[in-house]
Protein backbone atom coordinates (compact mmCIF):
# COMPACT_ATOMS: atom_id res chain seq x y z
CA UNK A 1 0.00 0.00 0.00
CA UNK A 2 2.73 2.47 0.99
CA UNK A 3 4.61 1.75 -2.24
CA UNK A 4 1.55 2.55 -4.36
CA UNK A 5 0.72 5.64 -2.32
CA UNK A 6 4.30 6.92 -2.56
CA UNK A 7 4.26 6.39 -6.33
CA UNK A 8 1.10 8.45 -6.72
CA UNK A 9 2.25 11.22 -4.39
CA UNK A 10 5.46 11.61 -6.40
CA UNK A 11 3.42 12.09 -9.58
CA UNK A 12 1.20 14.70 -7.96
CA UNK A 13 4.03 16.65 -6.35
CA UNK A 14 5.95 16.79 -9.62
CA UNK A 15 2.97 18.49 -11.25
CA UNK A 16 2.83 22.21 -10.47
CA UNK A 17 -0.94 22.54 -11.03
CA UNK A 18 -1.68 19.58 -8.76
CA UNK A 19 0.56 21.02 -6.04
CA UNK A 20 -1.30 24.34 -6.16
CA UNK A 21 -4.73 22.69 -6.06
CA UNK A 22 -3.72 20.42 -3.17
CA UNK A 23 -2.36 23.42 -1.27
CA UNK A 24 -5.57 25.38 -1.88
CA UNK A 25 -7.79 22.44 -0.86
CA UNK A 26 -5.95 22.20 2.48
CA UNK A 27 -5.82 25.95 3.10
CA UNK A 28 -9.50 26.71 2.44
CA UNK A 29 -10.81 24.88 5.53
CA UNK A 30 -8.88 27.39 7.64
CA UNK A 31 -11.39 30.01 6.49
CA UNK A 32 -13.69 28.50 9.12
CA UNK A 33 -11.45 30.31 11.62
CA UNK A 34 -12.22 33.59 9.84
CA UNK A 35 -15.91 32.73 10.09
CA UNK A 36 -15.54 32.35 13.86
CA UNK A 37 -14.03 35.82 14.17
CA UNK A 38 -16.50 37.48 11.81
CA UNK A 39 -18.10 40.64 13.17
CA UNK A 40 -21.25 42.06 11.57
CA UNK A 41 -22.14 45.70 12.07
CA UNK A 42 -25.94 45.95 12.31
CA UNK A 43 -26.95 49.33 10.89
CA UNK A 44 -24.37 51.06 13.08
CA UNK A 45 -26.29 50.27 16.28
CA UNK A 46 -24.33 47.26 17.52
CA UNK A 47 -21.78 44.71 16.40
CA UNK A 48 -22.75 41.06 16.08
CA UNK A 49 -19.90 38.58 16.62
CA UNK A 50 -20.66 35.00 15.57
CA UNK A 51 -18.24 33.57 18.09
CA UNK A 52 -20.23 35.12 20.92
CA UNK A 53 -23.58 33.70 19.78
CA UNK A 54 -22.82 30.18 20.92
CA UNK A 55 -22.71 28.67 17.44
CA UNK A 56 -19.17 27.43 18.15
CA UNK A 57 -20.09 25.63 21.34
CA UNK A 58 -19.35 21.95 21.74
CA UNK A 59 -20.78 19.69 20.39
CA UNK A 60 -22.50 21.70 17.62
CA UNK A 61 -19.16 22.95 16.29
CA UNK A 62 -18.36 19.49 14.86
CA UNK A 63 -21.50 19.74 12.76
CA UNK A 64 -20.87 23.34 11.68
CA UNK A 65 -17.22 23.01 10.63
CA UNK A 66 -17.58 19.70 8.80
CA UNK A 67 -20.56 21.04 6.85
CA UNK A 68 -18.76 24.20 5.72
CA UNK A 69 -15.47 22.44 5.01
CA UNK A 70 -17.17 19.84 2.83
CA UNK A 71 -18.18 22.65 0.47
CA UNK A 72 -14.51 23.03 -0.51
CA UNK A 73 -14.16 19.44 -1.75
CA UNK A 74 -14.39 20.47 -5.41
CA UNK A 75 -10.81 21.74 -5.41
CA UNK A 76 -9.38 18.32 -4.65
CA UNK A 77 -11.98 16.81 -7.02
CA UNK A 78 -10.12 18.67 -9.78
CA UNK A 79 -6.91 16.99 -8.61
CA UNK A 80 -8.55 13.55 -8.74
CA UNK A 81 -9.90 13.89 -12.28
CA UNK A 82 -6.67 15.58 -13.40
CA UNK A 83 -4.48 12.75 -12.16
CA UNK A 84 -6.51 10.38 -14.37
CA UNK A 85 -6.54 12.72 -17.37
CA UNK A 86 -2.79 13.29 -17.08
CA UNK A 87 -2.17 9.53 -17.06
CA UNK A 88 -3.76 9.27 -20.50
CA UNK A 89 -2.46 12.52 -21.99
CA UNK A 90 1.12 11.97 -20.77
CA UNK A 91 1.08 8.22 -21.58
CA UNK A 92 2.23 7.45 -18.03
CA UNK A 93 -0.53 4.88 -17.57
CA UNK A 94 0.82 2.74 -20.38
CA UNK A 95 4.38 3.18 -19.11
CA UNK A 96 3.39 2.15 -15.58
CA UNK A 97 1.80 -1.04 -16.89
CA UNK A 98 4.88 -1.79 -19.02
CA UNK A 99 7.07 -1.29 -15.93
CA UNK A 100 5.14 -4.03 -14.13
CA UNK A 101 2.31 -2.21 -12.34
CA UNK A 102 -0.93 -4.22 -12.64
CA UNK A 103 -4.22 -2.56 -13.53
CA UNK A 104 -5.53 -3.41 -10.09
CA UNK A 105 -2.53 -1.74 -8.44
CA UNK A 106 -2.99 1.30 -10.67
CA UNK A 107 -6.58 1.82 -9.46
CA UNK A 108 -5.59 1.06 -5.87
CA UNK A 109 -2.83 3.69 -6.02
CA UNK A 110 -5.47 6.28 -6.94
CA UNK A 111 -7.84 5.07 -4.23
CA UNK A 112 -5.11 5.07 -1.56
CA UNK A 113 -4.32 8.66 -2.52
CA UNK A 114 -7.98 9.58 -2.15
CA UNK A 115 -8.12 7.97 1.31
CA UNK A 116 -4.84 9.64 2.34
CA UNK A 117 -5.90 13.17 1.41
CA UNK A 118 -9.38 12.64 2.88
CA UNK A 119 -7.76 11.55 6.15
CA UNK A 120 -5.39 14.53 6.21
CA UNK A 121 -8.32 16.88 5.56
CA UNK A 122 -10.33 15.25 8.35
CA UNK A 123 -7.48 15.60 10.83
CA UNK A 124 -7.09 19.28 9.88
CA UNK A 125 -10.81 19.95 10.41
CA UNK A 126 -10.69 18.12 13.75
CA UNK A 127 -7.81 20.31 14.96
CA UNK A 128 -9.40 23.52 13.67
CA UNK A 129 -12.75 22.67 15.28
CA UNK A 130 -11.08 21.76 18.57
CA UNK A 131 -9.13 25.04 18.69
CA UNK A 132 -12.18 27.18 17.86
CA UNK A 133 -14.34 25.24 20.30
CA UNK A 134 -11.87 25.51 23.17
CA UNK A 135 -11.66 29.26 22.58
CA UNK A 136 -15.38 30.04 22.19
CA UNK A 137 -17.34 27.19 23.74
CA UNK A 138 -19.13 27.64 27.05
CA UNK A 139 -18.84 23.89 27.62
CA UNK A 140 -15.35 22.47 28.03
CA UNK A 141 -16.10 19.19 29.81
CA UNK A 142 -14.41 16.26 28.06
CA UNK A 143 -17.66 14.29 27.83
CA UNK A 144 -19.31 17.19 25.95
CA UNK A 145 -16.29 17.89 23.73
CA UNK A 146 -16.26 14.34 22.33
CA UNK A 147 -20.01 14.25 21.73
CA UNK A 148 -20.99 14.06 18.05
CA UNK A 149 -17.43 13.64 16.82
CA UNK A 150 -19.04 11.11 14.49
CA UNK A 151 -19.49 14.12 12.18
CA UNK A 152 -15.74 13.79 11.53
CA UNK A 153 -16.21 10.18 10.46
CA UNK A 154 -19.12 11.23 8.24
CA UNK A 155 -16.92 13.97 6.75
CA UNK A 156 -14.17 11.45 5.97
CA UNK A 157 -16.58 8.98 4.35
CA UNK A 158 -18.21 11.81 2.40
CA UNK A 159 -14.87 12.91 0.94
CA UNK A 160 -13.80 9.36 0.06
CA UNK A 161 -17.15 8.68 -1.59
CA UNK A 162 -17.18 11.91 -3.60
CA UNK A 163 -13.58 11.56 -4.79
CA UNK A 164 -14.21 7.91 -5.72
CA UNK A 165 -17.07 9.14 -7.91
CA UNK A 166 -14.65 11.62 -9.50
CA UNK A 167 -12.19 8.76 -10.03
CA UNK A 168 -14.87 6.76 -11.86
CA UNK A 169 -15.83 9.69 -14.10
CA UNK A 170 -12.16 10.38 -14.77
CA UNK A 171 -11.69 6.78 -15.89
CA UNK A 172 -14.90 6.88 -17.91
CA UNK A 173 -14.20 9.96 -20.05
CA UNK A 174 -10.39 10.34 -19.64
CA UNK A 175 -10.61 14.15 -19.67
CA UNK A 176 -10.73 16.37 -16.61
CA UNK A 177 -13.21 18.93 -17.91
CA UNK A 178 -15.64 16.28 -19.17
CA UNK A 179 -15.39 14.36 -15.88
CA UNK A 180 -16.34 17.48 -13.91
CA UNK A 181 -19.18 18.12 -16.35
CA UNK A 182 -20.47 14.61 -15.65
CA UNK A 183 -20.78 15.54 -11.97
CA UNK A 184 -23.13 18.36 -12.91
CA UNK A 185 -25.06 16.09 -15.29
CA UNK A 186 -25.46 13.48 -12.53
CA UNK A 187 -26.76 16.18 -10.18
CA UNK A 188 -29.37 17.26 -12.74
CA UNK A 189 -30.26 13.64 -13.51
CA UNK A 190 -30.88 12.86 -9.85
CA UNK A 191 -33.35 15.73 -9.59
CA UNK A 192 -35.10 14.73 -12.82
CA UNK A 193 -35.57 11.19 -11.51
CA UNK A 194 -36.77 12.61 -8.18
CA UNK A 195 -39.32 14.76 -10.02
CA UNK A 196 -40.57 11.80 -12.06
CA UNK A 197 -40.98 9.62 -8.96
CA UNK A 198 -42.81 12.44 -7.17
CA UNK A 199 -45.10 12.82 -10.19
CA UNK A 200 -45.88 9.09 -10.30
CA UNK A 201 -46.26 8.54 -6.54
CA UNK A 202 -45.85 11.05 -3.68
CA UNK A 203 -43.20 13.40 -2.33
CA UNK A 204 -42.42 11.40 0.82
CA UNK A 205 -41.79 8.18 -1.11
CA UNK A 206 -39.68 10.06 -3.67
CA UNK A 207 -37.50 11.52 -0.89
CA UNK A 208 -36.84 8.04 0.51
CA UNK A 209 -35.73 6.85 -2.93
CA UNK A 210 -33.68 10.02 -3.52
CA UNK A 211 -31.67 9.36 -0.35
CA UNK A 212 -30.14 6.34 -2.14
CA UNK A 213 -28.86 8.44 -5.07
CA UNK A 214 -25.04 8.90 -4.87
CA UNK A 215 -24.78 12.69 -4.63
CA UNK A 216 -27.83 13.01 -2.40
CA UNK A 217 -26.58 10.21 -0.13
CA UNK A 218 -23.26 12.01 0.27
CA UNK A 219 -25.01 15.29 1.06
CA UNK A 220 -27.30 13.63 3.61
CA UNK A 221 -24.32 12.45 5.65
CA UNK A 222 -23.94 16.00 7.00
CA UNK A 223 -27.17 17.98 6.81
CA UNK A 224 -27.16 21.78 6.93
CA UNK A 225 -26.66 23.10 10.50
CA UNK A 226 -28.64 26.36 10.21
CA UNK A 227 -31.93 24.87 11.33
CA UNK A 228 -30.19 23.28 14.29
CA UNK A 229 -28.66 26.62 15.29
CA UNK A 230 -32.10 28.22 15.09
CA UNK A 231 -33.49 25.41 17.27
CA UNK A 232 -30.87 26.10 19.94
CA UNK A 233 -31.69 29.81 19.94
CA UNK A 234 -35.47 29.46 19.72
CA UNK A 235 -36.37 26.15 21.43
CA UNK A 236 -40.04 27.09 21.52
CA UNK A 237 -40.19 26.92 17.71
CA UNK A 238 -41.02 23.21 17.51
CA UNK A 239 -41.65 23.42 13.76
CA UNK A 240 -37.90 23.91 13.28
CA UNK A 241 -37.13 20.42 14.59
CA UNK A 242 -35.42 18.12 12.08
CA UNK A 243 -33.15 15.09 12.11
CA UNK A 244 -29.58 16.37 11.80
CA UNK A 245 -27.84 13.33 13.29
CA UNK A 246 -25.31 11.14 11.50
CA UNK A 247 -26.84 7.72 10.84
CA UNK A 248 -25.00 4.45 10.25
CA UNK A 249 -27.31 3.41 7.42
CA UNK A 250 -26.44 6.65 5.57
CA UNK A 251 -22.74 5.88 5.97
CA UNK A 252 -23.30 2.36 4.62
CA UNK A 253 -25.07 3.73 1.54
CA UNK A 254 -22.11 6.01 0.74
CA UNK A 255 -19.61 3.23 1.44
CA UNK A 256 -21.58 0.99 -0.91
CA UNK A 257 -21.40 3.60 -3.68
CA UNK A 258 -17.68 4.07 -2.96
CA UNK A 259 -16.98 0.37 -3.41
CA UNK A 260 -19.03 0.33 -6.61
CA UNK A 261 -17.23 3.34 -8.11
CA UNK A 262 -13.79 1.86 -7.38
CA UNK A 263 -14.84 -1.51 -8.81
CA UNK A 264 -16.30 0.08 -11.96
CA UNK A 265 -13.10 2.12 -12.40
CA UNK A 266 -11.11 -1.11 -12.28
CA UNK A 267 -13.46 -2.86 -14.72
CA UNK A 268 -13.22 0.04 -17.17
CA UNK A 269 -9.44 -0.08 -17.07
CA UNK A 270 -9.37 -3.86 -17.35
CA UNK A 271 -11.66 -3.95 -20.40
CA UNK A 272 -10.14 -0.96 -22.13
CA UNK A 273 -7.58 -1.45 -24.87
CA UNK A 274 -4.59 0.72 -24.00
Amino acid sequence: MLRLLNLELQKLLLNRTSKILIFVSFILPFFVILLSSLKINVFGFFTLELGELGVFNFPIIWHLTTFFSSQFKFFFAIVVVSMIGNEYSNKTLKQNLIDGLSKKEFILSKFYTIVFFSLVSTVLIALISLCIGLYYSSYNEFSIIIQQTNFLLAYFIKLVGFFSLCLFFGMLVKRSAFALAFLFILYILEWIIFGLITWQSDHQFAEKIQNFFPLKAMYKLIDQPFQRIAMSKFPEKTELVYDYAVHWHEMLIVLGWTGLFVFLSYRLLKLRDL
